[in-house]
């Protein structure tokens, strides 16, 4: 591509580094590598569990009478409350440490998923799904776990780190989709929902180690900027808006895709099984894609990764909507998909450091994460809408080839500043 980068001035305060002593890195008890490893399992079993959602649109809307619009609706609510959500939980990472935030998402979790199970009418399925699940999702995932990993890790390692822990993203959704598919013959779709939600309270122990000392205030250090002043500075920058406006299609790919695509191969005639094996081999092949996005977003531009990594999405979704649809060409899709899936995530998230700093991290990332949100939104809701008026999937299908083009537009033009040579300092390893 040979889009000129935007050559768009960032304050100079965001860009001088910040000496040693100021830098707002993670005064947690434990040692990078324990957050690493807790941020990681974190990771995998809230995005595990929350990927695994897919799974019970059939049975849930089945069992119900409901349209697949009801389900659809719920977990477009989900994302939409997750996504507004999310810059708050960041602030209070930020302010008071992730774990204590960890804690109340995980409670939140927890409690949506009980109510998931029980039998009920639209509207408490809505409100366990849609809010309490979307309120705890906001409290457990990557915009606020990843924050707390960059304050832990020395600069020129962090989009590793990221790429590590997307990893375990990504190994958690490998592992749950099958697990899900097993409970839900055992124990039904209620029993598997709260069996979930016994899983996730695995979360509270594992939130210590990011049980950050010394939290962060409002006001500036030497040098800083207060949170307020980084939320206007970023939202007035052109590269900051236009890198959220490509999560945007981010969200809406990935969570229509992972609503949608159990349903629309099982409309294909293809069994159950097929669907949960998709979306598991889009969590195994994506710990690959994680890393290496990781590893490269410390070698190369990362907004242009971004374009190309959009670019591929949109092939590979043509490819596998348009052509005859079967088993294997289904299993190629999940593979091919999982090396793109949430390799945005860290390349996103660094980009992100690289204009701000990560003082403010999970506060700019939840910003950023309420645009990718707003399109999960769409992508949820309109997949069911989509079906339910035109009877297939093929207008979704087109609409995210099309987003997926834009995203690439949008991303390749911005441009990382190069902030001025720092003294040697020492850095957590």
């Amino acid at each position: 591509m040979s889009i000129e980068p935007l050559d768009v001035p960032v304050p100079k305060s965001l860009l001088t580094p910040v000496p040693e002593t100021a830098k707002p890195r993670s005064s947690t008890r434990h040692s990078p590598l324990t957050v690493l490893v807790c941020a990681s399992a974190i990771l995998a079993i809230s995005l595990g569990v929350r990927h695994a959602f897919g799974l019970f649109l059939q049975p849930v809307s089945m069992d119900a009478g409901w349209g697949r619009e009801v389900f659809a609706f719920a977990i477009a609510l989900q994302n939409l409350v997750w996504g507004a959500s999310q810059p708050f939980a960041g602030m209070a990472a930020d302010r008071y440490g992730a774990g204590r935030v960890i804690v109340a998402g995980t409670i939140l979790y927890a409690l949506g998923l009980l109510v998931m199970a029980q039998p009920q009418g639209q509207t408490v399925f809505v409100l366990g799904a849609g809010v309490l699940v979307g309120l705890g999702l906001s409290g457990t995932t990557y915009p606020l776990v990843l924050g707390a990993v960059t304050r832990a890790t020395a600069p020129e390692k962090r989009s590793l780190a990221m790429g590590i822990a997307m990893g375990g993203a990504a190994f958690g959704q490998f592992v749950m989709l099958p697990g899900t598919l097993a409970g839900i013959d055992l124990l039904g779709w209620p029993g598997t929902l709260a069996a979930l939600s016994v899983l996730t309270a695995v979360m509270l122990p594992l939130a210590w180690p990011l049980s950050e000392r010394g939290a962060h205030t409002g006001a500036a250090p030497a040098g800083g900027a207060s949170t307020g002043a980084a939320v206007r500075t970023a939202l007035a920058h052109r590269g900051f808006q236009l890198l959220a406006l490509g999560f945007f299609v981010c969200g809406f790919q990935v969570v229509f895709i992972a609503t949608h695509v159990p349903a629309f191969l099982a409309d294909k005639g293809l069994p159950v099984e097929v669907g949960s094996t998709v979306l598991a081999l889009i969590g195994l092949f994506n710990i690959a894609g994680t890393y290496y996005a990781g590893l490269w977003g410390g070698r190369h531009r990362k907004p242009m990764l971004l374009a190309w990594l959009y670019l591929a999405r949109a092939a590979i979704i043509a490819a596998f909507a348009f052509l005859p649809v079967s088993a294997w060409s289904a299993y190629a899709f999940g593979a091919a998909m999982g090396l793109f899936w949430l390799s945005t995530v860290p390349l996103t998230n660094g980009t992100i450091a690289d204009l701000f700093g990560v003082r403010n991290m999970a506060t700019l990332g939840g910003v950023v994460f309420f645009a990718h949100q707003l399109g999960a939104f769409l992508g949820g809701w309109l997949g069911g809408v989509l079906y339910d008026r035109l009877g297939s999937y093929d207008g979704a299908w087109a609409l995210a080839i099309a987003l997926s083009l834009v995203a690439a537009l949008l991303n390749a033009p911005i441009r990382l500043p190069v902030a001025p040579a720092a003294e040697p300092a020492k850095a957590p390893a």
